[in-house]
């Protein structure tokens, strides 16, 4: 029988390799930026074309390569990392396992030129799919400056499978953002299509989080610093007050080094029990400093995941850091020496003890009740004719003037969807149960919250914050379609400030916002002035509204224009939907029962959940 194992060539090793390791444009960001962090660079540039499906430029101004280590570079297994098997467990760099470069080069066409200091000429490098191009001297800057191109050319299927260019670039900028964190005392930059989308200086940790995800964030911050044996945890955690239901800003690292340990998440949250309402999470910055023999980082190649010796010992640790940070927040209470504008209030002396009396100026000689104008010029109260001002009018009842309508209580269209009599009866008719053609015109309200009315068939009732997000939904739908918005001018704008990642999604939905009447201002750096919002938004916060609204744009992960009117009109509906325990007089219970029953879809809202129900009359004799 012949053999039929056989050595698999480098090209095809480097493909299988590059699955694991190479998964999308921000896979390459990832390995390239590390590498020019362990190469001692303090300034590096990302350039990308078409969120990296063109072309990923990475320019730094470290130490180089000689034109052996160009060469050498990019075989497997080629580091200058680690020489032996122990070198594993003392690990002090981003990269180790020498298989970035093989992975890159196996399914782009990549060139590089380096030159290291002290040298006269660089290397200029080019290699496509594995096979070595041409390699020859140039003249270039000390450093080096990667530029892939057309990536997974030779691989169509995990080119095709590429998500759209927004959330590969979301993907970029998510890998960016946890080197910046933790390398404060580098200089980045990120240029996408030629557009600079971050410019960071290097400064201190506080500044770059700032720097990253904008000023609001540095008064929710709360300083953390532990040192013990076992490790030295440092960095920032939010305030209760900070919290969201969404919370993206979210990182652990150890050693210089992003990772993933839901364990650690579960000590964080633990401290804000009854602090934070349940599902949110506050944003926390936390940095563990351990010994190397500690940890074992080469689980995975994307090397996220990490496995600690004393787990539960940090775990403990990092638990009682944090409920000190937050205890110290709020047992501090806030002193306000600002003292202008306040009242001047003396302070007693003790030397002087007769203090004189103060003295009060009048006149004497005035007397209220003497009258100092002429008699002929006083003019009577009373008129003689007083009569007359009662002529033509009636003792006979008037007409009591018709009440307002309910509508503008609920809908802040500009058209009303509530129907007619004929209309309404007609409607409650059809629905799919069973006939409801006659209903109580007297309704009675359940704990704020249900809306029971009698029907032919039995008992109806209704949840009111439902069955208005059913109501208002298919009425800003209609807006949207229509191009009809009723916009409201805020009197003082409010500011909010949108990270880059979330700019991306705000100006694809930026159209459909301002078709139902929302008005926001660029004015540069992340800042959005708003303007106007949708009538019928009164008293809401409206940051934390247009913050909802990308959130959600984002975790629908689909941007074609139904997808984002569905996200749009679902997200400001169950904002602006009136909430559970309002209480609701007849007429208004009576206008929503009308307006709900005019949509398209009564028994559900968008989102899927039961508006109403009926307790059917057999069953309440059943009771009894």
């Amino acid at each position: 029988m012949s053999d039929i194992i056989q050595l698999l060539p480098d090209s095809v090793a480097n493909q299988i390799a590059a699955g694991e390791v190479i998964q999308r444009p921000a896979s390459v960001i990832k390995e390239l930026v590390e590498n020019a962090v362990d190469a001692g660079a303090k300034t590096i540039h990302v350039l990308v074309v078409d969120a990296g499906r063109t072309s990923i430029q990475v320019i730094d101004d470290g130490k180089g390569m000689s034109e052996t280590d160009a060469r050498l570079s990019f075989e497997r297994h080629a580091t200058s990392k680690i020489a032996q098997a122990d070198d594993l467990f003392s690990l002090r760099t981003m990269g180790f396992r020498g298989e970035a470069l093989a992975s890159i080069a196996a399914v782009a066409q990549v060139h590089l030129t380096t030159r290291q200091e002290g040298t006269d000429l660089g290397t200029d490098l080019n290699i496509s799919g594995s096979r070595f191009i041409s390699q020859e001297p140039c003249s270039c800057p000390v450093g080096s400056n990667f530029r892939v191109e057309n990536l997974f050319y030779n691989v169509p299927a995990r080119r095709k499978f590429l998500k759209s260019n927004a959330t590969e670039l979301n993907n970029i900028i998510a890998a960016f953002e946890r080197i910046v964190l933790v390398y404060p005392d580098i200089t980045f930059t990120l240029h996408s299509n030629e557009s600079e989308l971050f410019n960071l200086r290097a400064s201190g940790l506080r500044q770059r989080i700032i720097d990253v995800f904008g000023k609001r964030l540095n008064q929710d911050l709360l300083p953390l610093d532990v040192d013990t044996t076992i490790c030295h945890v440092t960095g920032f955690v939010g305030k209760p007050e900070s919290a969201r239901k969404k919370m993206n800003c979210q990182y652990f690292f150890v050693n210089g080094r992003y990772m993933k340990h839901p364990y650690f998440h579960r000590a964080v949250q633990n401290a804000f029990e009854r602090l934070v309402p349940n599902g949110e999470q506050v944003p926390y910055f936390i940095y563990f400093t351990v010994p190397p023999e500690d940890i074992d980082v080469n689980i995975h190649p994307v090397k996220t995941e990490i496995k600690f010796e004393n787990e539960q010992a940090i775990f403990q640790i990092l638990a009682a850091v944090v409920k000190e940070a937050v205890g110290l927040y709020n047992e501090v209470p806030a002193i306000d020496f600002d003292q202008q504008g306040h009242p001047d209030i003396p302070t007693f002396d003790p030397e002087r003890r007769n203090a004189p009396m103060p003295k009060i100026g009048g006149n004497p000689q005035y007397n209220p009740f003497r009258d100092s104008s002429p008699r002929q010029h006083r003019k009577d109260t009373v008129p003689d004719n007083w009569q007359d001002l009662y002529d033509g009018l009636s003792t006979e009842k008037r007409p009591a003037s018709p009440p307002p309508s309910q509508d503008d209580l609920f809908l802040p269209a500009t058209e009303s969807l509530a129907p007619d009599a004929a209309a309404a009866q007609s409607l409650f008719s059809g629905h799919p149960d069973e006939a409801l053609a006659e209903k109580s015109p007297v309704h009675y309200q359940y704990k704020g919250t249900y809306i029971m009315t009698a029907v032919k068939s039995g008992l109806m009732i209704i949840d009111q914050h439902r069955a208005h997000i059913r109501i208002l939904y298919e009425n800003y739908l209609k807006q949207m379609e229509g191009h009809t918005s009723a916009s409201q001018k805020v009197l003082f704008p409010e500011v909010v400030h949108i990270s880059v990642a979330d700019e991306l999604t705000l100006r694809k939905i930026l159209p459909e916002m301002q078709t139902i009447g929302f008005d926001l201002a660029d004015l540069g750096g992340g800042d959005y002035a708003i303007n106007g919002v949708p009538a019928g938004l009164d008293g809401m916060n409206y940051v934390s509204l247009v913050e909802s609204l990308i959130t959600a744009t984002i975790e629908q992960g689909r941007f074609s224009t139904d997808d984002i009117n569905h996200s749009l009109a679902l997200n400001l509906a169950r904002n602006a939907a009136i909430p559970q325990g309002q209480v609701m007089n007849n007429d208004e219970m009576e206008a929503l029962i009308n307006n709900l029953f005019a949509c398209k879809n009564v028994n559900y809202t968008p989102d899927g959940h039961s508006i109403l129900t009926i307790l059917k009359q057999q069953d309440i004799d059943r009771l009894f």
